[in-house]
């Protein structure tokens, strides 16, 4: 269990509202792309670095939600993570809420299990949610973007449209046995291949925008790798 705080940016309310969720289930959903052609690329892009095919697409790992995080700043052991930028659903009183997160990873550990390599990172998550019903009318719409801070140069390190990862509620209901997502649960809801393959980083910075609301999601967090002494 892991007590986070957030901001929720309620459209049209003239000044956004706390809340403070205690998250006590953390799901990882991978694979979840509408398009077969694009998810295959992102499968080959991880068997490229040694990681092996998934048992099923989507699948859903369980994380400990104590490594959910609003820091900016990870410490990982040494220098085979990288992060990945997710829209994030979180469950509370019978509403859902959305947004943006890191699923880092250790890559060198994923490359023989990635259940295990889920666990061997701290998740930076943004300090600001959304209603998913402000956004739903319009969800495919929304893009997820991540940069990467690479040999000291800011580059483009992912970006897509949610058009090209399953329906919203097709997920949540996929991933919990057609029932809705539980209070005090926080799912991770999919990536994208990164431009010019996985790498890792000195520091990521990620958003969920919102271009019919006019408004962003953001976050980044520096990544301190620590030695990794045998």
């Amino acid at each position: 269990m892991v007590d986070l705080t957030f901001t929720v940016d309620d459209h049209g309310a003239p000044t956004p509202t706390m809340l403070k969720l205690s998250i006590g289930q953390a799901v990882i959903a991978g694979w979840t792309g509408r398009d077969p052609a694009a998810r295959d690329r992102h499968i080959a892009e991880l068997e490229a670095i040694g990681i092996a095919r998934p048992a099923s697409t989507p699948i859903f790992y369980r994380v400990s939600a104590r490594r959910l995080t609003l820091a900016d700043r990870i410490e990982v052991s040494g220098g085979d993570s990288s992060g990945e930028v997710e829209f994030v659903l979180f469950g509370w009183q019978g509403s859902i809420f959305v947004g943006c997160g890191s699923d880092h990873t250790d890559r060198k550990v994923e490359a023989y299990s990635v259940t295990v390599s889920k666990q061997m990172c701290d998740k930076p998550i943004a300090s600001k949610l959304w209603e998913l019903e402000d956004v739903l009318d319009h969800w495919d719409r929304m893009i997820l973007r991540s940069h990467a801070w690479i040999d000291g140069v800011r580059v483009l390190y992912q970006e897509g449209t949610l058009d090209a990862m399953l329906p919203v509620k097709e997920l949540i209901a996929r991933g919990f046995g057609g029932k809705g997502l539980p209070d005090g649960c926080a799912m991770f809801g999919g990536t994208f291949a990164a431009n010019g393959g996985i790498r890792p980083a000195s520091r990521f910075e990620f958003e969920l925008e919102d271009p019919v609301l006019k408004r962003t999601i953001w976050h980044g967090y520096d990544v301190v790798a620590l030695p990794v002494l045998g």
